[in-house]
């Protein structure tokens, strides 16, 4: 176990599993439901949304999860519409995450590469170019990707991912075979990660996917 990839890695996960969370709850409050803010949820404190041992896994194994923001349907206007919102906001708040900070990557960039050969833009390559920067380039660019992985992830329609959330909803299955399909699919999601961990099988082609569209974004870093 690499410390200082983990070091580099943290506030990505920190930050992205925080938002997450955070617009689930806020997502569940505008459409009427206060259940996520009794509960303390409604806040950008990391400590009330990371399960300490599904941060662990994130860290170790490379997946894991967050507490799951709940809310009551009963307070919803209109529970199949909304309830694919409150599953959506997160997935998406992490997109955005993603956007912003391949923004600031490229801010940089466009500095670094737009300076001249006068003395004082050599002066600025190397303040850019100089350890503070290149690990703050780092620990953004690991955010952006654990970010995007973070979007595509949940949005797969296995449960308990947020992207099942969505399907149910448009289905609109009865809760019995919603709560059995949820039952089942937690532990089949396990296998699938641990089996794709352990052998060159992809089933989730999430680094795939995370390395497409960063070398999309971000081709000049190749």
């Amino acid at each position: 176990m690499n410390i200082e990839n983990i070091l580099f890695t943290l506030p990505g996960i920190i930050i992205g599993l925080t938002v997450h969370e955070y617009c689930h709850a806020l997502a569940a409050y505008k459409l009427g439901d206060h259940t996520a803010r009794e509960m303390g949820r409604l806040t950008f404190n990391p400590l009330k949304h990371i399960d300490p041992i599904g941060f662990l896994f994130i860290v170790i194994a490379g997946f894991g999860w967050a507490k799951p923001v709940q809310f009551n349907p009963e307070n919803l206007q209109r529970p199949r519409r909304d309830k694919a919102i409150i599953a959506a906001a997160g997935p998406l708040s992490n997109l955005v995450l993603a956007l912003v900070f391949v923004a600031i990557i490229h801010g940089w960039w466009a500095l670094l590469v737009s300076s001249d050969s006068s003395g004082r833009a050599v002066q600025t390559v190397g303040i850019l170019l100089s350890r503070p920067f290149i690990v703050f380039v780092t620990v953004l660019f690991r955010a952006a990707a654990i970010n995007i992985g973070l979007f595509i992830f949940n949005l797969f329609p296995l449960p308990p991912l947020d992207g099942s959330h969505i399907v149910f909803s448009g289905l609109n299955l009865d809760p019995r075979t919603e709560y059995m399909i949820m039952k089942i699919g937690a532990p089949l999601l396990f296998i699938i990660i641990i089996i794709q961990n352990r052998t060159s099988l992809t089933i989730l082609p999430i680094g795939r996917l995370v390395s497409a569209i960063l070398g999309f974004f971000l081709p000049q870093l190749g």
